[in-house]
């Protein structure tokens, strides 16, 4: 493909990043902690935490866990909601010499389990409302040798965290009882740190930073291994992305993707890190009149989101009273982004909402929109700085522009490979390094991706493709859908067809209308046989629609 995508790079964009720029994560945080020590880093719940707060606090909870005598590379698993806890325990791993391995705090006993065992964990940090889950886990974590719990105001002032706590426990009864005897609070864990003296590690780009594990909605969760290199190239990547917009220390983003999740981790976390910005961070995102209290307010100047969460804000009446004037930035990735969806962002908040695409193996950002773009294009943009790509059929064989295949990556933010795992390893990569992704896509003549849908989801009717993202954004555009999820089901002797989950927005829309509009943008053998009503639809952490469970 020769590359085409860069002859249109927004100007200011470099073509390539130098990765060396910084030898580890640690070296670009406590570089951004020095710069911006006066400037405020995280927010939540109206409290908040400076730069040199976050660099000191760190630091002492890097100094408890050096104390437990662990070696260098040592997992320590975190497994919180977005709260201030979260980057002072992340960092303070990172600043340690040990691996963070990021875990849902919603995962089931066995989900637990399975994680902390795959990844060897030796340590790991809960918030209490979660504890209970751990407790049921424990007698099957041999390796698991400190449990530290934290509750959701330990980093607020004095009295703001006695009365929060005491609300949490036991007004609104969020914590389950446990008992987990052996397990310190994340207080003591800072108090014994603050009598230590930390030990400074010396760390490289092949040393890994995270494990970060898949979702595991197609079989069992696997941990990518996230170097420091790779996490430093994806934050220098998107950094020059978004430079022409002047993102600086005086930026606010809105954080509600929850910053255990691959996405929110690299664009919220560390590239505004780099900036010395500011983050909110917002707990519970699916409180959406709470969310919207948070942040109307501020003055926020960028904000990410999966699509879910974008429709959900826009549908809410309270969403007028957000001031949108200062919005420079508002990216969507994590599953497509319908263009119903982003007209009316416009139409709103007069900005365009950016799509991205990437993947918890590619650290994750490998495409974005450029930020001069002016309305939507249906793309998921451009490949970044020093990454490329290549559209393959199913032997390795790269095909013309323009042609659907499978889309494969190359670049320094790519894994190089599954924890534990040699034989998966192998399986995604092709014998030039290219990684497999598994999705869909074509590039056409300037290089823009188009993201057709999951290799995985695709339905076979009578021999032809149907991808159902393309019928989705068909549907969604009907004034009477609030979301929509298309899947193929197998009936009886019928073969695969086309079934349609609907969430209405309007009481009275029928299935005859929704197959009716489909028959003026479809072709016959995408139209949908099956459409069926729902309430809400099943989704990930993330607001992602979970297709394996509609069908």
């Amino acid at each position: 493909m020769d590359k085409v995508w860069l002859k249109h790079y927004q100007k200011g964009v470099p073509y390539e990043i130098n990765a060396n720029t910084y030898a580890s994560l640690v070296q670009l945080f406590e570089e951004s902690c020095q710069k911006n020590k006066k400037n405020m880093a995280y927010i939540n719940m109206g409290s908040s935490i400076s730069y040199a707060e976050l660099d000191q606090l760190s630091k002492t909870f890097a100094t408890y866990l050096q104390q437990l005598g662990l070696k260098k590379g040592a997992r320590v698993a975190v497994m919180m909601p977005n709260i201030l806890q979260y980057p002072i325990a992340v960092f303070g791993i990172l600043r340690a010499g040990f691996v963070v391995v990021n875990t849902n705090p919603l995962y089931t006993c066995d989900e637990v389990i399975h994680q902390l065992a795959d990844a060897g964990a030796e340590v790991l940090v809960v918030m209490a409302n979660f504890a209970k889950t751990v407790e049921k886990a424990l007698p099957q974590l041999p390796s698991l040798k400190k449990i530290i719990i934290t509750q959701l105001g330990d980093v607020f002032p004095f009295f703001k965290r006695i009365i929060v706590n005491a609300v949490v426990k036991y007004i609104k009864k969020m914590v389950p009882a446990y008992t987990i005897p052996e397990a310190v609070s994340f207080q003591q864990a800072l108090q014994q740190g603050m009598k230590g003296c930390y030990k400074p590690i010396t760390l490289n780009h092949e040393d890994i930073a995270f494990l970060q594990y898949t979702g595991g909605t197609t079989g069992i969760s696997k941990g990518a291994i996230l170097t420091h290199g790779n996490m430093v190239a994806n934050v220098l990547q998107a950094y020059a992305w978004i430079e022409p917009l002047g993102i600086n220390s005086h930026d606010i983003i809105v954080t509600a993707l929850p910053l255990y999740h691959i996405f929110s981790l690299t664009a919220n976390c560390l590239t505004f890190l780099k900036a010395g910005a500011q983050n909110i961070l917002i707990t519970n995102p699916r409180d959406m009149p709470r969310f919207i209290n948070d942040i109307k307010n501020t003055g926020f100047t960028a904000i990410t989101g999966v699509n879910t969460l974008f429709n959900a804000l826009l549908n809410h009446p309270k969403c007028s009273e957000i001031d949108f004037s200062k919005l420079k930035l508002a990216l969507s990735g994590g599953m497509a982004l319908q263009k119903s969806v982003a007209m009316k962002w416009q139409e709103l908040t007069h900005s365009r909402v950016l799509e991205a695409y990437g993947l918890t193996e590619t650290s994750p950002a490998v495409t974005i929109n450029p930020m001069s773009l002016e309305t939507y294009n249906g793309s998921i943009g451009l490949p970044l700085p020093s990454t490329d790509i290549s559209i393959r059929d199913d032997e390795g064989k790269e095909l013309s522009l323009d042609k659907k295949g499978e889309l494969c990556v190359k670049g320094p933010q790519v894994t190089p490979g599954y924890w534990g795992r040699p034989e998966e390893t192998a399986e995604v990569f092709w014998s030039d390094g290219f990684l497999r992704t598994g999705d869909v896509a074509r590039v056409d003549e300037q290089g823009y991706v188009y993201l057709v849908d999951r290799k995985k989801d695709m339905i076979l009717i009578s021999g032809f493709n149907v991808y159902p993202n393309e019928v989705e954004q068909v549907i969604s555009m009907l004034p009477g859908v609030l979301e929509v999820g298309v899947v193929g089901v197998n009936v009886d002797d019928k073969g695969e067809q086309v079934k349609a989950c609907i969430v209405k927005r309007d009481p009275t829309l029928t299935a005859e209308q929704v197959i009716d509009h489909t028959r003026e943008h479809l072709t016959a053998y995408k139209i949908p046989k099956i459409i069926e009503f729902y309430d809400e639809l099943p989704k990930t952490n993330v607001g992602k629609i979970l297709r394996r469970a509609l069908a």
